[in-house]
């Protein structure tokens, strides 16, 4: 077979082909729509030319007047002071590490004879031992237990190192029990508070036993006890009872009584 002869088609490619052809010229000459129809013109918007265009919207009032310019400005005012919360009873205590001192003994003479004054002399505030006592200490109470043994032991003319350790037994001794019988009853007293009081209560057993140790007499001696006793016994009432419930106040005041009461003979039996 040579390249020239030709082999016939079926009939149905024939007509296969045909319509092909058929449907690319029928293509070729429609127009394709388009898928969306055309947007109309945009108007234009008038835009101003000017030298420096603002992005911000003018305004139609009026320009602020303009303040005169001072040559010198004044300085600003001072803060004002800061009140001192120390002092007025709140915040933190002031730093007592770093003062002299002579400037801290300065200050607990002076709560002692403050609270000396509250507790064994006549003043308004000797019916609240909250108030009496706020700023309890116990360099007081220790100085007055330690004078009167002391007193006593220079009053005995033998064993005066054991008449020294049986006072200041009784003194502490009795002053920590009698707090401990005054909280067991129910009262409403801090135990260290009771202690700086019937410590401070001592104060005119004190001055009798100095008396005493001056006046070698028998009878100067039981006046002035008992005076002293009636003393600290009248110091120590309006403390004790208003701690404690109206129905337990004899239970509180009876051993206070009967301690000063044993520091009075002690006081009249040495010689």
């Amino acid at each position: 077979m040579s390249h020239s002869d030709t082999i016939p088609l079926h009939p149905s490619s024939q007509s296969d082909i045909d319509e092909i052809e058929n449907l690319i010229n029928a293509s070729a000459h429609q127009t394709v729509p388009s898928a969306r129809p055309p947007s109309p013109p945009r108007a234009s918007i008038p835009v101003s030319v000017s030298a420096a265009p603002s992005p911000f919207i003018s305004s139609n009032l009026p320009p602020p007047p303009s303040l005169p310019k001072s040559t010198t400005s004044a300085p600003p005012p001072p803060p004002p002071p800061r009140p001192d919360i120390s002092a007025s009873g709140f915040g933190s205590a002031p730093n007592t590490l770093t003062e002299p001192v002579w400037d801290t003994v300065k200050r607990d003479l002076s709560r002692i004879v403050s609270n000396l004054k509250l507790v064994v002399f006549p003043n308004p505030f000797r019916e609240d031992p909250g108030k009496a006592l706020r700023d309890w200490d116990l360099w007081g109470p220790f100085f007055f237990i330690v004078f009167l043994g002391l007193t006593l032991s220079w009053s005995a003319s033998v064993k005066k190192s054991e008449v020294f350790a049986v006072a200041f037994a009784l003194l502490a001794a009795g002053a920590v029990i009698l707090t401990l019988n005054v909280l067991l009853l129910g009262g409403h007293i801090i135990f260290f508070q009771s202690l700086s009081l019937l410590g401070y209560c001592l104060f005119p057993l004190d001055v009798g036993a100095l008396i005493c140790m001056l006046k070698d007499n028998v009878i100067v001696k039981v006046v002035v006890v008992c005076v002293t006793l009636a003393w600290s016994s009248w110091a120590a009432y309006p403390f004790m009872s208003s701690a404690v419930n109206p129905r337990r106040k004899a239970l509180a005041l009876y051993p206070v009584f009967l301690m000063y009461v044993s520091v009075g003979f002690l006081i009249i039996a040495i010689d």
